[in-house]
């Protein structure tokens, strides 16, 4: 099994900027896919951003793509999102999430899910 724990969120003004981290632990080495998601009340789960981790390069969904960035710290076991520009639409629980497959960034596809850290845009 693969553990992830989110840290970094908080309460922001619009246009201010978050950096959200991802720690993976446990049998890391099952990891081929890692993704950001994230969910308000009342609303489906969406994908943020994700990367397949064999050759692949990170993918944005067209709402943050050119204002949130998804980087990799390999030997810490960290992932993180980089978020710039922030909206008031961008208030929601944020969670980062872990794939065995690397098959797709579908949610499905994503085993591992960490316990979340709210977002605040005002």
């Amino acid at each position: 099994h693969v553990q992830l724990v989110e840290s970094g969120g908080g309460s922001v003004q619009a246009g201010g900027s978050l950096r959200l981290s991802c720690v993976a632990s446990g049998h890391t080495d099952e990891i081929k896919c890692l993704g950001w998601f994230r969910q308000t009340p009342g609303k489906a789960r969406e994908r943020v951003a994700g990367i397949l981790l064999i050759g692949g390069r990170p993918y944005y969904e067209e709402f943050v793509r050119g204002r949130f960035t998804l980087s990799q710290d390999k030997a810490q076991n960290t992932m993180y999102l980089q978020m710039d520009g922030l909206k008031v639409e961008d208030t929601a629980m944020y969670y980062c999430a872990a794939g065995a497959s690397g098959l797709s960034l579908v949610a499905k596809y994503f085993q591992y899910w960490g316990q979340g850290t709210q977002v605040t845009v005002s």
